[in-house]
Order: structure tokens, then sequence, then C-alpha cells
């Protein structure tokens, strides 16, 4: 018993310390991006690099699955990035807010996900290295009825895998 008493406040400082940079690591920031130093010592080929520096998503106007402006620079990077770092695949998932049926934003989200698809590929991504999924608004980031969290689920985002087999 007095081990087992000197040991737990040993195990609970461990566990603690876990937790004092989750996720991340060190040079995480607030949402998981890059703080100070964050990306700039991350390997410009890793996925964490693609997601904090590159930008793995793309957000969309609601009921729309046209690219913005904003969207369309990142999809850029993200077509150099893929052009650059060929070992890589990437699962592009179509979400949507929580807003309408579940059928309606399936295909909602379907249709997201096919336009960042047919903008990667016209940017050089060979149609190969991509697929499609979506979701719908099965997998909210945000959960709340409210615009601030309906425009954080209105999303596209790429996925980054390994190999040939999409």
């Amino acid at each position: 018993m007095a081990r087992f008493s000197r040991t737990l406040p040993i195990l609970a400082l461990l566990a603690l310390s876990a937790c004092a940079q989750p996720f991340g690591g060190a040079g995480s920031g607030a949402n998981g991006g890059a703080g100070a130093g964050g990306a700039g010592s991350l390997n410009p080929s890793s996925p964490a690099y693609f997601q904090q520096t590159v930008g793995d998503r793309v957000l969309f106007e609601v009921d729309q699955a046209v690219l913005t402006d904003t969207a369309r620079a990142t999809l850029t990077q993200q077509a150099r990035w893929l052009s650059t770092n060929g070992a890589y695949t990437a699962v592009i998932e179509g979400h949507a807010d929580e807003q309408g049926t579940r059928e309606y934003n399936l295909a909602l989200g379907a249709r997201r996900a096919s336009a960042v698809q047919e903008y990667l590929v016209s940017q050089g991504v060979a149609p190969g290295r991509l697929r499609t999924v979506t979701f719908g608004k099965e997998r909210p980031i945000e959960v709340c009825s409210d615009e601030s969290c309906y425009s954080r689920n209105r999303r596209a985002v790429t996925v980054l895998a390994t190999g040939a087999g999409v």
C-alpha cells in the first residue's frame, strides 16, 4: 500500500504533463495551427506542414458548392504541394452544416468534395490520386445552432494518405 501511495503522485504528474501540449506538441497554436516557430520547424513534405501551413480545408457559402476566391487560393497551394509530394494521395471530404435534411446535406457535401477535386485536377493533380467522400452534416466540427458554427461546418477537407490506394 505504501508503494502505491508513492507511485500515485508520480503517475498523476506524468498524466498532467502529457496534457500540457495536446495534439500538436511544441509550436501548436490555437485550433491546431502553428504557433511561434511551429510551421518553420515542420518538414515541408509532412502532412502536418500541409495541414498547418498550406491549409487542409476550404469553406463554402450557404447551400453552395461554388469555390470562393479564398478557397481557390488555398486549393492552388494544395495542388502545388501535392505536385511536389507525389507519394501522397488524398481523400476529399465534403461537409455541410446542420440545416436541411440528411439527404440534402449528403448531396451538398458530395458536390463540395467534387468541386475541390475538379479544381485540384485542373491544377495538375492526377485524378487517380484523389477520391471524394461525403459526410453531409454527420461530422460537424462545431455544434450549435448559430451562424458562427454553421459557417465552419460548410467545408471540404483534404485528408492526406501515403501510397496509391485512395
